[in-house]
């Protein structure tokens, strides 16, 4: 009886592997796509703009592009490409204590416009350049609810370009279930907040390379272009 089982075993077997190959279809597409490098600022369909809490000092903060880039980056910057620049804020507050400024899009001064994301997020990536203070830096983004979200991104207390990595957890919302609503996980801005006993007379930070990685093909569907069909009612 054994004997029987092992030479059916081996028939089996051998018919898998005379069997044609047959491509599966992928429902994955995984991506890197650069939000904004900041070296072509006058390109770009956003500004950045800044703002402060309550102890701001007066005309605080300032944000402004500055020739430069971190030396990690250089061997992928081409002599043929823009020059290379850096997003620049300085910030000052009359008195110490739970500080905070943030760096957020803008499509015209003061109005603020939101970086919808493309597909399912799984991390978010930019450098960001410390000053070695004891500040804390958060990502905010707003779910497909309409709720934003404070991503922790690590503590500032270093010199110079660091690369940071956040993981977008899973139990954020990124599509609604509903054809009405939001389709896109957005990105709205940095927070960056001071510590309580830290200096805050005389603060800058920089960013580049801002990107996220992304599985395009989460969200689309047999009859995906279906979704947004008009049907000549809409004003």
């Amino acid at each position: 009886m054994k004997k029987g089982v092992v030479i059916l075993g081996s028939l089996i077997l051998a018919l898998a592997f005379c069997l044609p190959a047959v491509a599966q279809p992928s429902a994955k597409a995984v991506e890197t796509i650069v939000i904004d490098n900041f070296d072509t600022p006058d390109e770009m369909d956003w500004t950045w703009g800044v703002q402060g809490s309550r102890f701001v000092a007066d005309g605080y903060p300032i944000v402004k592009s500055f020739e430069g880039i971190p030396n990690s980056l250089r061997p992928y910057h081409k002599d043929t490409d823009p020059t290379a620049q850096v997003l620049g804020v300085k910030a000052a507050f009359d008195r110490k204590g739970e500080n905070w400024f943030e760096v957020f899009p803008q499509a015209g001064e003061g109005e603020v416009q939101e970086i919808p994301f493309v597909g399912t997020v799984t991390q978010i990536d930019f450098w960001v350049w410390g000053a070695n203070y004891n500040y804390r830096l958060e990502v905010l983004v707003r779910d497909a609810d309409g709720r934003v979200h404070v991503l922790p991104a690590g503590n500032l207390m270093f010199q110079g370009w660091r690369n940071i990595v956040i993981n977008v957890p899973t139990y954020i919302r990124q599509h609604s279930r509903l054809r009405s609503g939001r389709p896109n996980l957005t990105f709205v801005g940095f927070r960056i907040r001071t510590d309580a006993n830290e200096a805050v007379d005389d603060y800058v930070i920089y960013f580049d390379q801002l990107k996220y990685t992304t599985n395009t093909l989460s969200n689309v569907y047999d009859g995906y272009d279906l979704k947004d069909a008009d049907f000549g009612d809409k004003n």
